[in-house]
């Protein structure tokens, strides 16, 4: 657990406190989600948890495409620093 709370703390502040939000969901499905004890709030936030850290990827991978091309076309032409110093 303490992982995952680690984990998180680098996308959101986990000690934000909570607050109202109103959200728009089929009714049977949030009926059938009460009748299973499913915890609608949990849920929501571990959902909003994965969409915001696969957003968050996403969007640094755009920022930095072109450092990591101009990168990875070094390492082709050049190899990685250190090769000539490995003995394997």
């Amino acid at each position: 657990m303490e992982h995952t709370v680690r984990e998180q703390a680098a996308i959101y502040d986990v000690t934000a406190p909570k607050r109202a939000a109103n959200v728009s969901v089929n009714a049977d499905l949030l009926r059938r989600a009460r009748e299973l004890g499913v915890n609608f709030s949990a849920v929501l936030e571990r959902a909003l948890v994965d969409a915001v850290r696969t957003a968050a990827q996403q969007r640094w991978r755009d920022e930095n495409r072109e450092a990591i091309e101009a990168y990875n076309l070094h390492v082709e032409r050049d190899g990685c620093f250190g090769d000539r110093l490995r003995s394997f």
